[in-house]
């Protein structure tokens, strides 16, 4: 399956370089460049793009209130950001925001193509040194007894929860249609069902909320 990849960075020699880069990986089509947030997203809709690549400093519009926009369209796609800032702060606020994959610009060629690869799969990746410290974060926070169980987790249905538990394993869409021999259109349906009924946004949110709510 071939990958429709849209670039976004501010400075057009870069983006050129992206482009030139990845047009290299038979897998991966690039169907436009763009160092203007707003143009990003009527690109999205009109050229519907599989996975974005973009940085935070763009025109009109920065990536993350981008990603933030793209969030609320009925087919989005899934972003990469590659961005020289990996301050907590920003690490939090594109997690939040709904980036799939998070890399900085030292990342190498082969780690970018794999990070687009995961988003387009519906999987989450990390650059190593941001996942080492999401970790040291984890390991910091206090213990506690037992995970307080939010009460909308006992609405989902034992199909509902079985998919929630994959994802939140990091299962792609497709990845959990085969585990379970059905379709991906009854996933996502169950997907959405979950998202409404546990009242988040996104795939980082639900699996936030899994953890936290002992359903894991």
């Amino acid at each position: 399956m071939t990958i429709r990849v849209l670039i976004c960075d501010e400075l057009p020699v870069i983006g050129d370089g992206l482009r030139t880069l990845l047009d290299a990986v038979p897998d991966l089509d690039v169907i436009g460049t763009t160092d203007n947030g707003m143009e990003a997203i009527v690109l999205v809709r009109t050229k519907r793009p599989d996975v974005i690549v973009t940085d935070l400093s763009l025109r009109t519009i920065d990536g993350l209130e981008m990603i933030r926009r793209l969030g609320k369209e009925e087919t989005r796609p899934n972003i990469v950001v590659f961005t020289r800032s990996d301050t907590d702060k920003t690490v939090s606020d594109v997690l939040h925001a709904g980036a799939s994959c998070l890399l900085g610009k030292d990342a190498s060629p082969q780690e970018l193509v794999t990070a687009i690869r995961a988003a387009a799969a519906g999987r989450t990746m990390l650059a190593p040194d941001i996942a080492h410290r999401l970790v040291t974060w984890f390991r910091e926070q206090p213990d506690t007894p037992e995970s307080a169980p939010h009460p909308e987790v006992t609405e989902l249905t034992p199909r509902e929860r079985e998919v929630t538990q994959m994802v939140a394993r990091g299962m792609s869409t497709e990845e959990v249609a085969r585990e379970l021999t059905i379709g991906v259109a009854t996933v996502r349906t169950h997907l959405y069902r979950v998202r409404t009924k546990l009242g988040v946004r996104d795939r980082a949110q639900l699996v936030s909320l899994a953890y936290q709510s002992g359903l894991m």
